[in-house]
């Protein structure tokens, strides 16, 4: 599981005992219940999601941008920074009169196979990922909603889809690797904001189908 802009590629397995493990090229690693716990949370997912996407935020901003009461934004940042998700940005604030936060790393990497056997930490993964796939949902449909405020052209290039197959588990994962790399080439290319571009989400998922 693989998540940048809301809330993850495949992680290395932490020591006992490590929480996060912060790795290669601005990833952060789940190993432990209680940082699965800290982003099962909607609020948390969405206002960590906000600080990936868009950069540094004042607590009024995420105030702003989600709604939220400022206390209780103060409080989820609070929950995210003991966790290691979130830190400040005091080179941001101009009269200390408002704190600034930023995200500390550009995704979050988990690997749910290393907790099946583990009741506790596979409970606090399955509410992380309800938590993530719920926010997806809520995405696809505000971006339906705001479909009529885009450009032709904007709506023309977006795109919609899903598909099946009968794959061998070899062949699965070419299908999850070659998703991967081209993930990773549009993410490259567009981390920073240039003229003429405009946030570009894509999400997909690639998983065994149950046979119920």
């Amino acid at each position: 599981m693989d998540t940048r802009g809301a809330d993850a590629d495949e992680g290395q397995t932490a020591e006992p005992g490590q929480a996060v493990e912060a790795m290669t090229e601005g990833r952060i690693g789940l190993h432990d219940a209680g940082s699965m716990r800290a982003l099962a949370h909607p609020l948390r997912l969405r206002i960590l999601g906000l600080l990936r996407t868009g950069g540094p935020h004042s607590v009024g901003m995420l105030v702003q941008a989600t709604g939220a009461a400022s206390g209780s934004v103060s409080y989820h940042l609070g929950t995210l920074a003991k966790h290691g998700f979130v830190v400040p940005a005091p080179e941001r604030e101009r009269d200390g009169r408002e704190r600034w936060w930023k995200s500390a790393h550009e995704m979050t990497v988990m690997r749910a196979e290393e907790f099946l056997d583990d009741p506790d930490r596979r409970e606090a993964s399955e509410a992380m990922r309800r938590t993530v796939l719920e926010s997806y949902h809520r995405e696809l449909l505000d971006a339906l909603d705001a479909e009529m405020a885009l450009d032709a052209d904007w709506v023309a290039a977006s795109d919609s889809s899903d598909g099946a197959a009968h794959l061998t588990i070899d062949e699965m994962r070419e299908l999850t690797a070659e998703l991967d790399a081209v993930h990773e080439k549009w993410w490259a290319r567009g981390r920073e904001a240039r003229p003429g571009t405009r946030l570009v989400r894509w999400i997909t998922h690639v998983f065994p189908r149950s046979a119920a």
